[in-house]
């Protein structure tokens, strides 16, 4: 049995949950622990019933679990909703003001005498958590004191009492809740850190030296922690008055040689689908993410799914080359969003990570990125050998023009939206239209050959082959390891690129498979369409997801048995 321990804070947005679950979560990947965290919060600044779930210990996490072994109840809400999901070693942390039903094993906690005020009761609960789970008090000490060193040595002094308070007071408890063996070694100096930050890093390693956006929740953390750690690399950040326009100020950064990045939803994504096909005619290098969340409209704006997939690979009138990465982890996060600026650059055209609120919003202990690997960013050609003499978009085997950044040099750099001749003057000229479209397309090919292939978990000819793609990998992994355990055969194949797809990379996993069931989170399965599409192999038995919350092992599990029933 796994000396994991799944944590659940729930209570009202402006409680302070999202406080002590990101505290306690960060104290736990600095002591050395595993992490992963799944928020669940609703779209509302006050009030609402929100939740902060983390899976923590010593052993591999790969996924959200249901099961709760502590349960802190900052309202009553959270004990009629969540106290049936307890485990048999659970233990129910709340406030003494709160209707618990007999028998339930409940650290019953004395707010008002531990904390002066209810400001204060968030610190408290954090001391009371920290404890239960036989947390270093001095991790802790740290945290609170870099979270109010800001605030003066008043403030601070009087968080710092009260966190002490809060944690000596369980100590004094009849309550034993076993604690966790010693964390790995070789987990110290591990990085905590949600998608949408990872994303931001590999931009940033990546060069990435602009953004433009319209705040859309889930995709705007992305844009904030630009920001943030920009300010050290002179990025321009702008926040533009609406969709249209942040893609549009992306695509003539991109123009005059900035590595841009536009970040959204699906429905900010919609408003842009023009400038992508603007970015595809002037055949420049722009990287679009887009977080998915529930739709059609607005949907649910601050919940998860992965029904984006078809909206990113068709979005654009006309037909140009894109590449869409699927990131599953906060470390795809990082190098695919890195990958996609490489080839955005090497074969000017956009490219699109996609990503969904799960993963945007779920901390991990990852361990720090191995910067040495990655690929130098292209350079930018500044001066034509022959300026005279340069065209824009002259026609290569490859389909790569040489790309003149304008104002640089004597070249003069034509782009436009209509269709152009090499040297980027309009034209109607119908072969010139066929030429210059083919050279486009084969770009394709080059990315094509590039492409990032799926990766294979388990044996050779399974009798169970699980697909997915994105977010749903460590749910997947996780059922794979629970069947295995069953002496079933079962493998994954988690793609990690959606666009383009290259068969034989995965045709022969899908041959050698007994059965194959999709996982994805949506209503209509939408890879396992793209897959059949491409290479004619129809995946027919799906466990799909579209309720708003992301994948869990016992989810799928529950829906294979549906399937075999």
């Amino acid at each position: 049995m796994s000396a994991n321990i799944n944590i659940l804070v729930g209570g009202e947005a402006g409680q302070g949950l999202a406080t002590i679950g990101e505290s306690m979560a960060r104290a736990m990947t600095r002591a050395g622990y595993e992490v992963a965290v799944c928020q669940d919060y609703m779209s509302r600044i006050r009030g609402g019933h929100n939740t902060f779930a983390i899976r923590t210990g010593p052993d591999p996490v790969l996924a959200p679990a249901e099961d709760i072994d502590i349960l802190v109840a900052l309202n009553q809400e959270t004990v009629d909703l969540h106290l049936s999901r307890l485990t048999g070693r659970g233990v129910l942390v709340a406030g003494d003001g709160l209707a618990i039903p007999a028998g339930t094993p409940c650290l019953r906690v004395p707010f008002r005498t531990l904390a002066p005020k209810p400001l204060y009761d968030n610190v408290a609960a954090l001391g009371v958590l920290g404890s239960a789970v036989c947390g270093d008090v001095a991790i802790l000490e740290r945290l609170v004191s870099e979270a109010f060193a800001k605030k003066g040595a008043e403030v601070l002094e009087a968080n710092l009492t009260v966190l002490r308070a809060a944690y000596a007071w369980v100590k004094e408890q009849d309550f034993s809740f076993a604690c966790m063996p010693p964390a790995p070694a070789e987990n110290a100096g591990r990085l905590m850190l949600h998608g949408n930050e990872a994303i931001a890093l590999g931009a940033l390693a990546a060069g990435c030296n602009f953004v433009s956006f319209y705040p859309m929740t889930p995709g705007t953390s992305v844009v904030l922690t630009l920001i943030d750690k920009g300010r050290e690399t002179g990025l321009v950040s702008e926040q533009a008055e609406d969709e249209i326009a942040a893609v549009n100020m992306a695509l003539g950064a991109a123009c005059a040689g900035a590595r841009a990045l536009v970040s959204t939803s699906g429905g900010g994504f919609a408003l842009m689908c023009e400038g992508v096909s603007l970015g595809g005619m002037l055949e420049l290098p722009v990287v679009l993410v887009v977080a998915q969340r529930p739709g059609p409209a607005t949907g649910l704006p601050t919940r998860t799914e992965q029904a984006d997939l078809n909206l990113v690979l068709y979005a654009g009138h006309g037909e140009f080359p894109r590449a869409i990465f699927a990131p599953g982890s906060p470390e795809d996060c990082f190098y695919l969003t890195h990958r996609a600026f490489d080839l955005a650059e090497r074969y000017q055209t956009p490219c699109f990570v996609l990503t969904d609120q799960f993963l945007a919003d779920s901390y991990r202990s990852v361990a720090p990125f191995d910067l040495d690997a990655l690929p130098e960013p292209p350079e930018l050609l500044l001066s034509p050998g022959e300026p005279a003499a340069y065209e824009r978009y002259r026609l290569t085997e490859d389909g790569v023009s040489p790309r003149a950044i304008p104002g640089f040099s004597q070249a003069l750099v034509r782009a436009d939206s209509d269709e152009h001749t090499e040297d980027g003057r309009l034209t109607e000229d119908l072969a010139v239209r066929v030429a210059m479209q083919d050279k486009r397309l084969r770009k394709g090919q080059g990315l094509l050959e590039e492409t990032v292939p799926p990766d294979y978990y388990g044996p050779d000819g399974p009798d169970l082959l699980l697909v997915c793609w994105g977010s749903a990998l460590g749910a997947a992994l996780e059922a794979r390891q629970t069947l295995e355990e069953r002496g079933k055969k079962v493998a994954v194949l988690h793609f990690r690129q959606v666009w383009p797809l290259d068969g034989r990379q995965f045709l022969p996993f899908l041959e050698s498979a007994r059965e194959i069931v999709a996982v994805e989170g949506n209503s209509t399965g939408q890879l396992a369409a793209l897959l059949r599409q491409e290479t004619g192999v129809l995946l027919d038995k799906r466990i799909l997801r579209y309720d708003g919350l992301p994948f869990t092992a016992r989810f799928i599990l529950d829906g294979l048995e549906k399937l075999d029933s």
